[in-house]
C-alpha cells in the first residue's frame, strides 16, 4: 500500500471503526481473534469517499478504465456505489453491477443486475477478502453472464488465502488495506 495521506487516513479509519477484537466465526467457517466489519467504513460518508477515490485511482492507474465494477451483494454493494459515485464526480463513464447469491425468483431471474452487457470488461470489488470464496462465486456468476473479469480490488485483505485462491484462477487481487497495515501478523491469527 502506498503511504499517501488519504491511504493513511483510510488505514486509521479501518483500525478505529472496522477492527473488532474477540472470538469470531468467519464466513469461511474459520474462527478468528479479530473481525473486520468494513461496512462501518464503507457506509460512512467520509469512509465511502476515501474508498471510492482509492479504488478509482487504482482503476485509472492500470490502463483503460473497465466498463463496470461490482461484486457479491451485500458486501460489495456499498463499495460499488462509492466507486461509481466518485467516477461520476470526475465525469468518468463507469457503471456498477451487483451479483446475487440466488437468482431473483421473478422477472428476468438473473444473478447479475445492472447496466452491463456480455463482453464488457469489469473489475470485481469486495469489502473484505478472507479465503476468496464469495469473490470466486461473484467471478463465476459474472463470467457466466458473459463479463470479462480483469481483477479484484478489495477494501481489506485478511491475508488468509484469498490472494492465492484468486491467483489460481488467473485473477489478480489488489487491496487498499491488509491486516499487516493494522499491525496484525497474519501468521499469528
Amino acid at each position: 500500500m502506498t503511504t499517501s495521506a488519504a491511504d493513511r487516513e483510510l488505514v486509521d479509519l479501518v483500525a478505529s471503526r472496522a477492527l473488532k477484537r474477540g472470538t469470531f466465526r468467519l464466513a469461511s467457517g474459520r474462527e478468528a481473534s479479530f473481525y473486520l466489519d468494513a461496512k462501518q467504513v464503507v457506509l460512512d460518508a467520509h469512509g465511502a469517499m476515501l474508498v471510492g477515490r482509492a479504488i478509482l485511482r487504482r482503476l485509472q492507474d492500470c490502463g483503460p478504465l473497465p466498463h463496470a465494477v461490482g461484486g457479491m451483494s451485500i458486501g460489495a454493494d456499498p463499495v460499488t456505489g462509492a466507486v461509481v459515485t466518485m467516477a461520476g464526480v470526475e465525469g468518468l463513464p463507469l457503471k456498477g453491477f451487483m451479483v446475487r447469491k440466488e437468482a431473483k425468483g421473478h422477472g428476468l431471474q438473473k444473478y447479475v443486475e445492472g447496466p452491463v452487457e456480455p463482453g464488457q470488461r469489469v473489475v470485481i470489488v469486495e469489502d473484505v477478502v478472507t479465503t476468496g470464496g464469495s469473490s470466486l462465486l461473484a467471478i463465476d456468476r459474472a463470467v457466466e453472464f458473459g463479463l470479462v473479469v480483469e481483477r479484484l480490488v478489495a477494501v481489506i485483505d485478511r491475508l488468509a488465502g484469498g490472494r492465492e485462491a484468486l491467483a489460481a484462477r488467473g485473477i489478480p487481487l489488489e487491496s487498499l488495506v491488509t491486516i499487516r497495515d493494522l499491525g496484525i501478523d497474519p501468521d499469528a491469527t
